[in-house]
């Protein structure tokens, strides 16, 4: 019996078909050990000794490996093709051999790019050894990854309370981010303008032409930088001849995109298909598992993460026999294309990112596919298949037109545009751009000739407004990732999520914005460790680690170098008092925090509260906010962030007053607190604190008048008394938003607005369908099916319950991580939370439980002990 390891279960059900009762397949689920959580799991004093650790879930699963392997003639290490993949290899290998399970066992080690048939079986033909350079690399990572978090972070949480984590990839990639954030704050807007003709040929055809030049000397973008001279020159325009002057048609050919490596196909699908990088990774993930297609699971797309635009010989084969067949002679070109990866050292699986089978065309499969499975496919497909035809031709055409104006005064237009003269490669597949304005030269124009005299039909004097860079998406970051050699295809979306799950940077409609802890972290980082975030040193790491994989560097020598300078710099800091820090993230993050008002010459950081206070950061248990220099005389204070989480405006100044309530006389203020705007009915009297009321993150500021505010001071609101019960009725809002209640019952409201609005029906049928949940709550709604458990059988699938989205298998509820949406759950996720909450919930048997209380006791009774003996 031959035993072979694959890393999920629906990859080793496909393969166990393929090979036959002669093989056992069985899956790790992903990686079987790693370093615990714990400080010494790397040992820099012990020569970077590791102690991994074996997880309860994966305690098991390498118990049934070790049975299935004891006794078995060969053990086939089939796992994935890159550095991951070759590292759950060795673990297992490790892991099975100190349990003295490989004596008589022949070990091999095989790769695929692709899960079919005749892939497998040509893998098998072909097995190796463990790459032990590519391991180094692993082992290099995880311990670089390792000591730079588990050393920082410590340091973060002395100097900077609240801040969550720091990491070699993650902080440069977030200061990525937040060095845009700053660009587009120090960004000066600056006002153009452009004047376009629109223009008639002999014939009566339009087109437009822009002005370009005025008496022979070249205009720049910004050469007409007002109204006053924007008019004067449609002045002269609109009074001028004109005549064409040159007509140039210039043939053009226009070649096809490489196939997809992990990052193109990232950002890609991003902007074709609105995609995030999680949730393109998963999707592949499955197409490159396998589907079911009429009862045979058939791999689609080969593996996934890559570096590499090439594809094998015989891909390119088949490609250009399809293409032939498909769409004819003219759309193949002589010989085959050949493409270049850009990445100085391709470490990931070698080949690009194709079809299995070109002749598998998306419209022929998806019936057997799910939507976004569909998608990416028919994704994957036209790119790769675009990249193996002919060029497009297409003609550029420039016309430059001379107009003679008032006072001797030339003016020169020209027109730009293209003609499609054969689509090749277009007809099928056309790359996205991030970012791109109006593309004139893309418009077609009519024929003209030198010498022919349009006649104008309109001048048009256009204001513009440059405009600061774009913030990062997912798509464009990970580009950008890419050009500077940080990170690898199979971190960036790991490096991202780990900035969302830390709220460091938050998602807003595709884009990345910064949070304030975020920014806190990167500005302490730039002033104490500047140079563990500089992106050359992170890219030059980067590559060293490349090498290491070549075979080219021994990796402990390298963890070496790095640990001797790195170690340096955090012993410096170490007797670094808080007051110094927050001095320097005072300047670093100045514009940010201190915004400058109106007025140049005022001081933003002058207390607006007491004469001769200063702002500056403070931080508290709950992290970083604005304080007064004379606290605690000074109460004064205000959280950072110049605009909330949803965009609304935040409070700058320490109150606004909006009136006085008519029936005190008290002033009624809008305030910023730590924990956001709030409304305030007069001042403190001596101990006494004064009736506030927080406002609701819905409402704008702007419109947050005094009758709103008396409205929300005023709360709760009594709607009227229950026509059963007699009792009242009330409706506020509180700490979990808007609501209802009656007799200790709570039920929420839709939105914040309808505290004030709701009726006493109304209020009734919310509190009744409370009571009806409380009492015999209504079943779970059903969000994804995610298929058969691929163990235990039974259906896993995804629920909305009382307290948010959870996985289910027979009687197992797992809740969902707050970083995986619901949409994006796949079955592998499923199965290990499923099985973690089993493991949980296994109850110790009675001789363990009288262990651990005889512990208990016995501890108890030497703390006691040891009180007596101090007192």
């Amino acid at each position: 019996m031959n035993v072979v390891i694959v890393e999920s279960p629906a990859k080793a059900k496909t393969i166990n078909k393929y090979l036959g009762s002669d093989y056992t397949v069985l899956a790790s689920y992903g990686h079987v050990r790693d370093l615990p959580s714990k400080d010494g799991s790397v040992n820099p004093d012990a020569d970077f000794e590791m102690l991994w650790e074996v997880d309860s879930k994966s305690s098991k699963r390498l118990n049934d490996i070790v049975r299935a392997v004891k006794g078995a003639d060969k053990l086939i290490l089939a796992t994935d093709p890159d550095r991951e993949g070759e590292a759950i290899s060795w673990h297992v290998l490790q892991v099975l051999d100190q349990k003295k399970a490989l004596k008589g066992v022949d070990v091999e080690r095989v790769v695929f790019n692709a899960v079919t048939k005749q892939a497998i079986i040509e893998a098998m033909s072909h097995p190796r050894d463990i790459d032990a350079p590519l391991v180094n690399a692993y082992l290099a990572r995880r311990a670089l990854d390792y000591l730079v978090g588990f050393t920082l972070s410590p340091v973060l949480w002395r100097k900077l309370p609240g801040s969550r984590s720091a990491g070699r990839v993650q902080s440069v990639s977030l200061r990525l981010v937040c060095d845009r954030e700053a660009e587009i704050e120090l960004f000066k807007s600056q006002e153009y303008w452009s004047i376009i003709a629109t223009l008639a040929t002999l014939n009566g055809d339009v087109f437009p032409a822009r002005l370009v030049s005025i008496s022979g000397k070249k205009l720049d973008r910004y050469d007409i930088p007002d109204e006053a001279t924007a008019t004067r020159y449609k002045a002269g325009l609109d009074s001028g001849t004109y005549e064409i002057n040159s007509v140039e048609a210039k043939a053009q050919k226009r070649n096809p995109a490489p196939p997809f490596t992990t990052s193109t196909l990232q950002q890609e699908a991003s902007r074709k298909l609105g995609f995030s990088s999680r949730q393109t990774m998963q999707v592949a993930q499955r197409l490159y598992e396998g589907v079911d297609i009429g009862g045979t699971t058939q791999g689609l797309i080969t593996y996934m993460r890559t570096d590499g635009v090439q594809m094998a010989p015989e891909a390119i084969t088949a490609c250009r026999d399809m293409i032939g067949g498909s769409f004819g002679g003219r759309y193949l070109p002589e010989s085959p294309r050949h493409y270049k990866t850009k990445a100085k050292n391709a470490q990931e699986a070698h080949e690009a990112i194709r079809p299995v089978d070109f002749t598998r065309d998306p419209d022929s499969i998806s019936s057997y596919l799910d939507t976004d499975q569909a998608k990416l496919y028919k994704l994957v497909w036209r790119r790769a298949t675009a990249s193996q035809m002919a060029s497009a031709e297409l003609e550029r055409t420039v016309i430059d037109i001379s107009v003679e104006g008032s006072e001797s005064t030339s003016y020169g237009l020209r027109a730009n545009g293209s003609v499609v003269k054969f689509d090749g490669f277009l007809k099928l597949y056309e790359e996205g751009q991030d970012d791109t304005g109006d593309r004139e030269s893309d418009r077609r124009l009519p024929a003209m000739a030198k010498g022919d005299v349009p006649s104008k039909q309109e001048i048009e004097a256009k204001q513009h407004f440059t405009e600061p860079p774009p913030r990062y998406t997912e798509a464009t970051l990970i580009k950008k990732m890419e050009e500077l050699g940080i990170g690898r295809p199979s971190t960036y979306t790991s490096t991202l999520s780990v900035l969302r799950d830390r709220e460091y940077v938050r998602l807003d409609q595709k884009r990345l914005f910064p949070e304030d802890k975020g920014r806190l972290v990167i500005a302490f980082l730039e002033s104490f460790f500047k140079r563990y975030v500089e992106f050359d040193f992170t890219a030059a790491l980067e590559e060293k680690l490349d090498r290491i994989s070549a075979g080219e560097l021994e990796w402990k020598e390298v963890l070496r170098d790095f640990w001797r300078d790195f170690f340096a710099a955090v012993d410096e800091i170490k007797d670094l008092r808080i007051t110094e820090v927050l001095d320097a993230l005072n300047d670093m993050l100045g514009p940010h925090v201190f915004p400058q008002g109106d007025d140049p010459d005022a001081d933003p950081r002058k207390c607006t509260s007491c004469d001769d206070g200063r702002l500056s950061l403070k931080v508290g248990k709950f992290g970083a906010f604005i304080g007064c220099s004379n606290y605690p005389d000074c109460r004064y204070t205000r959280q950072l962030n110049e605009t909330n989480k949803d965009g609304s405006k935040q409070l700058q100044s320490e109150s606004k007053l909006l009136g006085q309530d008519p029936e005190t006389g008290l002033d009624v203020t809008l305030r910023s607190g730590r924990f956001g705007p709030y409304v305030q009915l007069g001042e403190p009297v001596e101990k006494e604190k004064p009736k506030r009321s927080s406002v609701p993150k819905t409402f704008d500021l702007e419109t947050v008048d005094l009758e709103r505010a008396l409205a929300l001071l005023s709360l709760p609101r009594n709607i009227g008394n229950h026509p059963e019960t007699g009792k009242p009725i009330l409706a506020g809002i509180g700490r979990y938003g808007p609501f209802v209640q009656h007799d200790g019952v709570y039920a929420n409201l839709e939105t914040p607005e309808e505290v004030f609005e709701v009726g006493i029906n109304r209020a009734v049928t919310v509190l009744a369908e409370k009571k009806t949940k409380r009492g015999g709550r209504p079943a779970a709604t059903v969000l994804k099916e995610l298929g058969e458990h691929p163990e235990l059988g039974g259906s896993v699938q995804v629920l909305d319950g009382r307290y948010g989205p959870y996985v289910k298998h027979a009687k197992i509820n797992a809740t969902l991580p707050k970083s995986i949406p619901p949409e994006e759950m796949t079955l592998d996720q499923a199965v290990e939370l499923i099985a973690a909450k089993a493991a949980k919930g296994k109850k110790p048997s009675k001789s363990k439980a009288k262990s651990k209380a005889g512990a208990k006791k016995r501890k108890s009774t030497k703390s006691i002990a040891a009180k007596e003996a101090a007192s």
